[in-house]
């Protein structure tokens, strides 16, 4: 199982997909504060559908609080500002995938915590500024998952 992680998630919709994705295929969702919504939001429950009972979230007061209670195996936060493409990545069970809120991205103090093993990003057009947040999860999920050669999916 890898876990996602989404640090101060701000649009309900974004964090309402990923929980889908998460339920689709069996990763661990964390949330880590401040959320800029209810976890009961419209919005979100309409993105999610009915699949929040099946997701497998965590909601977290820190950063910290996560790395405490989840000790992952390594940590990927993904950024523009990062050197690696996502694909050239060898992804293991337990690691984290981060993402940044969504209008400001990932804080250096994220991106460049002692426990990140390495700042990976998405290749894109220059002069692009970023993609869609749950866009983005799912692309890098759906590559290391498949690294994991699809683990408990039939």
């Amino acid at each position: 199982m890898l876990h996602i992680v989404l640090y101060q998630p701000e649009i309900p919709p974004n964090t309402g997909n990923i929980i889908r994705l998460c339920a689709n295929t069996g990763m661990q969702l964390h949330l880590i504060k401040p959320l800029a919504f209810e976890l009961d939001d419209k919005r979100m429950r309409r993105a999610g559908l009915d699949y929040h009972e099946w997701a497998d979230l965590k909601i977290h007061d820190s950063f910290e609080d996560f790395l405490q209670q989840t000790q992952p195996t390594h940590c990927y936060p993904i950024s523009t500002k990062g050197t690696t493409h996502y694909h050239q990545v060898r992804y293991a069970e337990g690691d984290a995938i981060i993402m940044g809120p969504e209008t400001r991205g990932l804080p250096p103090e994220v991106r460049q915590h002692v426990a990140v093993t390495q700042c990976i990003r998405i290749p894109m057009k220059e002069n692009s500024r970023s993609l869609n947040l749950s866009n983005a999860t799912a692309i890098v999920l759906y590559e290391a998952w498949r690294q994991l050669d699809f683990a408990g999916s039939i």
